[in-house]
């Protein structure tokens, strides 16, 4: 790995300790502030702490590069932009449920758009962290240097496969519960793991395909460099490899043709 891709790992993971502790001191607290914004959905007072504490860390020790975020969006431009998501499965973190991570990701341009060639996961509350770096394969473990390296499976046809998503109501309202429907009958599994969970998974092995058809940059850009340098194919659904078309379909690259046949139905 090159020796800045390596810099940028070791502080990615910096700032997911950082993130960490800010989150697991707020997480199951009484005094949890929550208010609604204007999509309904749920940003309590940890989670901006959680992306101002990163965004004060990039300017000090990354200054030139860009930082893209929930709460205050992008700021700064040029070749390199970070990715923060404070607080993925913000939903299960205010009532208490564990499955929720921080998501930090680098992206750089390349031909086509950013692409990612860094991304962390941290699940503190499940006591689980996933990483990568372009070319230099993906890992969990509880630091850099006590990991294992990640691996997708070798299933490869869809009735053998398990397949994991978010929600029905996302592929509802995005015109395509047909195609998940229809899916879901052909697959031997299904299961809605999240957000993150579901490719963490995928990249694992342990699970075989899984896709979302609404989700924000934040929510893939990591999942994608961790779940390609474990051997797997994440695209958006037209089959691009690019993390931030607003949808994603993942898999072990051996099922991804035939899953994205079943996804780009229409009726």
């Amino acid at each position: 790995m090159h020796d800045h891709l390596d810099d940028d790992l070791r502080f990615a993971h910096v700032l997911a300790d950082s993130a960490d502790a800010v989150n697991m001191d707020r997480f199951k607290g009484l005094d949890l502030a929550v208010r609604s914004r204007p999509d309904l959905t749920a940003v309590t007072d940890g989670e901006n702490a959680v992306e101002k504490l990163v965004r004060g860390q990039l300017r000090r020790s990354r200054p030139r590069d860009a930082v893209l975020g929930a709460g205050d969006g992008l700021e700064g431009d040029g070749p390199r932009c970070w990715v923060v998501d404070a607080i993925t499965g913000l939903e299960n973190y205010v009532r208490g449920v564990p499955v929720w991570a921080t998501q930090i990701s680098l992206l750089e341009v390349s031909p086509g758009g950013y692409r990612p060639i860094v991304g962390v996961v941290s699940a503190p509350a499940l006591a689980r962290r996933w990483w990568a770096a372009k070319d230099h394969g993906a890992f969990t473990g509880r630091s850099l240097s006590s990991a294992s390296r990640l691996r997708v499976s070798g299933v490869s046809h869809l009735t053998d496969a398990s397949f994991a998503y978010s929600t029905v109501t996302a592929w509802e309202e995005d015109g395509r519960l047909n195609n998940f429907l229809d899916l879901s009958r052909d697959v031997w599994r299904t299961r809605a793991y999240g957000e993150f969970w579901s490719y963490m998974m995928l990249a694992e092995g342990a699970i075989d395909s899984c896709a979302d058809p609404r989700l924000s940059p934040g929510d893939m850009a990591a999942n994608a460099v961790i779940v390609t340098e474990a051997g797997g194919t994440f695209t958006g659904f037209d089959g691009t490899p690019h993390p931030l078309s607003g949808g994603a379909v993942a898999s072990n690259g051996l099922l991804h043709n035939e899953l994205l046949e079943y996804l780009r139905r229409r009726d």
